[in-house]
């Protein structure tokens, strides 16, 4: 397929979304070989250089079909709100217009695809020394009383969150500690949206469930397989909090409770296999939400879907803008 010609009226960017383990990662890459496509990612774990394994990042081999984008390229130490990765992913965007290639983002995080294709509130982002000192202000207080003081600060914001929920109510403390004014103040503000001329071809791989939740199963077996016991040893060598996203991630709390005896290496599995189909089973729900049917694929991958999924983005950059 030749360059793709972005100009000031066309500036088209595919997305290739899904929930884990449902195959999107073989079609994104598909479709880079086909139209000499750039894969950036947009899950908030497969960001962490330390999340190999466990993320399911794209092997040596994958790498090696096509050029890929923001994989590993930040610290367990960070976090990555969905303003950072937009701003991270609009640069990638942008070179790869620059070189006439396709940028096709693939992921699993909604807020990370509303953020790019709907746009985000103006908020800075947060010093990493101001998150850390509320993290440790959040551990010393305990939910309740952390919580009583942010009502105190910014009752509007507390009114609709959870106070049990960790990295919503960091979120909230950061940023009022950073900028003085609330999420709900921010939220308010008119959005960062995409440039008028970034066309979004959007295509949500949605297998059937029983498919996707033996997926499930399976991939992580594949992982304990590949080394997911050292990289979890490896993670908690650093010390993180446990509020840190990076220790978030599916597996990683099995692990190290099986690495600390606490349960036995079939249990760890379980218990991951079964948080992994919970997980998938959200981001179905939040697609299915999110989406517009046409942009939905109920269907394995196959070859034949492979070959439709071509032409229809062939089609797409076909499109003469009007």
């Amino acid at each position: 397929m030749s360059a793709i010609q972005a100009s000031s009226s066309f500036a088209p960017v595919l997305i290739v979304a899904g929930p884990t383990a449902s195959g999107k990662s073989a079609l994104a890459l598909d479709l880079a070989e086909a139209f000499d496509g750039v894969v950036i990612n947009a899950d908030s774990m497969q960001v962490y250089k330390e999340l190999r394994v466990l993320s399911a990042r794209p092997d040596d081999s994958e790498i090696a079909r096509a050029p890929h984008r923001l994989y590993g390229v930040l610290s367990g130490r960070e976090a990555c709100s969905a303003g950072k990765w937009r701003e991270m992913a609009m640069a990638e965007i942008a070179d790869c217009h620059a070189s006439g290639k396709l940028p096709i983002i693939t992921g699993g995080t909604g807020m990370y695809l509303n953020a790019l294709t709907e746009g985000i509130a103006p908020i800075p982002d947060i010093p990493a020394r101001i998150r850390d000192e509320i993290t440790n202000e959040l551990e010393e207080l305990g939910h309740a009383e952390f919580f009583a003081k942010l009502n105190a600060q910014d009752p509007e914001t507390a009114a609709n969150l959870d106070g049990s929920n960790t990295q919503r109510l960091i979120r909230a403390a950061e940023v009022f500690a950073h900028t003085g004014r609330g999420l709900a103040s921010w939220h308010k503000e008119p959005v960062i949206t995409p440039p008028e001329n970034m066309k979004f071809k959007k295509l949500c791989y949605m297998p059937p469930r029983d498919v996707l939740y033996d997926r499930c199963n399976r991939r992580f077996d594949l992982m304990i397989e590949q080394g997911a016991i050292d990289e979890v040893k490896g993670l908690l060598a650093l010390e993180l909090p446990e509020t840190a996203p990076v220790m978030k991630a599916v597996g990683v709390r099995e692990i190290a409770a099986y690495l600390a005896g606490e349960i036995d290496l079939a249990t760890a599995k379980e218990k991951s296999q079964r948080e992994t189909r919970r997980y998938a089973k959200r981001q179905l729900t939040w697609f299915r939400h999110q989406m517009l049917a046409k942009e939905i694929i109920d269907a394995q991958y196959s070859e034949s879907l492979a070959a439709k999924m071509r032409h229809d983005v062939n089609q797409f950059l076909l499109t003469t803008p009007k």
